[in-house]
């Protein structure tokens, strides 16, 4: 099956697939914020932190396609997502003083809550 039906989508799955669509938005958006802070003078610890936004959003937009598409490896996709969450969002809480930093690490944070609850529907 490509598709999940429609009525196979729980309500519990469409909270979990906005929360990884707005942890996507918010790490993308908070990256260019950094761009856009950091110029031409990007350190290394600011490039490994853009580097595990990037991963994020990325792990979070797989994870919803593996909700859509009904696949036997969901589980362990938002498991992984719940993990890289995790992590991004406390790297971006190191950053407390910047308020973009904290809008990602909320994101990510609520994101990694509803990829777990996820994993507690299947077990």
């Amino acid at each position: 099956m490509m598709m999940m039906m429609a009525e196979t989508m729980t309500s519990e799955m469409q909270a979990c697939m906005d929360a990884c669509m707005n942890c996507h938005k918010m790490c993308m958006e908070t990256m260019t914020h950094c761009m856009s802070k950091s110029g031409m003078h990007m350190d290394k610890s600011m490039m490994s932190m853009m580097s595990m936004m990037r991963d994020c959003a990325e792990m979070c937009m797989m994870c919803m396609n593996m909700m859509m598409g009904g696949s036997e490896f969901m589980e362990r996709t938002c498991m992984l997502c719940a993990e890289m969450c995790d992590r991004c969002a406390m790297a971006c809480e190191m950053m407390s003083d910047d308020a973009k930093m904290m809008q990602c690490a909320a994101a990510c944070r609520k994101c990694a809550e509803s990829c777990r609850s996820m994993h507690m529907m299947t077990a």
